[in-house]
């Protein structure tokens, strides 16, 4: 998967993606990063991208001309990125495969099912705004969707960026060791993932008591995926009812809630 990311800090961008699961996605040309700066563009000799906003107030606002000029040089090199590999992109032409997505609070919340979405095509321009935000012209004519972490400002979009690579790249084929891993993520059913153990059996200095759950210790493969179904649908329950609102349970899972429920004694 080729990620197009205009940023006006490329080197930090770089070094967010340099690691772990990403990192090595990269290194194994598994997805390519390329960023854009937006100051590569500025045509004053101080390369300026960001002005005084109209009307008064604090901060700055990135400018319409480097700006603009970065996200449509990235935007037709993604195009002659995708033509170059058999995949019969129309110059200008734009589809799920060129949007250029914009980091910023107002956006869509990101969730896993948007993660999959992103996931599902062949490349990503991510636009990474700073100050107080970027040109509202550019936003009506160059941005054709916005993804938010979260209810909460960050300084510039090169986190949420990076967040967005890193869960997308997750999921892309190769990627991880075990494919399985993926799968089991917590929300790609929709809910929490299952607690988690590995060796020693006992450990014994643990304040809570470190014993391992019995069933993870049977061999019964049946037993064990049963376990797991239960405590994700309980710890979603406990932690996070508002995944569980309005969904419909299969019967398993009912019967797996309400068994969690008794254990505890809520029933």
């Amino acid at each position: 998967m080729r990620i197009d990311v205009i940023t006006l800090f490329p080197e930090a961008m770089v070094d967010l993606t340099g690691l772990g699961v990403t990192g090595r996605a990269i290194k194994d040309g598994r997805v390519e990063l390329i960023t854009w700066n937006p100051r590569d563009f500025a045509e004053d000799r101080h390369r300026t991208v960001d002005d005084r906003p109209y009307g008064g107030g604090p901060g700055m606002v990135m400018k319409v001309e480097p700006l603009g000029s970065a996200i449509r040089a990235a935007r037709k090199a993604h195009v002659l990125n995708m033509q170059e590999h058999g995949h019969g992109q129309e110059h200008g032409r734009r589809d799920e495969n060129t949007r250029v997505s914009l980091m910023s609070p107002q956006g869509r919340r990101l969730d896993q099912a948007g993660i999959n979405e992103l996931a599902g095509r062949r490349g990503l321009i991510l636009v990474c705004g700073r100050y107080e935000g970027i040109d509202e012209r550019l936003v009506a004519s160059d941005i054709d969707e916005e993804w938010s972490l979260g209810d909460y400002v960050l300084s510039g979009g090169e986190l949420a960026a990076a967040v967005i690579i890193d869960a997308v790249t997750r999921l892309l084929p190769g990627v991880l060791g075990d494919e399985q891993s993926a799968v089991e993520d917590s929300f790609m059913d929709g809910i929490l993932d299952h607690p988690h153990y590995t060796r020693p059996e006992m450990a014994g200095d643990m304040p809570t008591g470190g014993t391992v759950p019995e069933v993870l210790l049977s061999g019964d493969h049946e037993a064990i995926r049963r376990w797991r179904r239960k405590q994700a649908l309980g710890r979603t329950w406990q932690r996070r009812p508002d995944l569980l609102e309005g969904r419909q349970l299969d019967k398993e899972a009912e019967v797996l809630l309400q068994e969690f429920r008794r254990e505890l004694d809520f029933d």
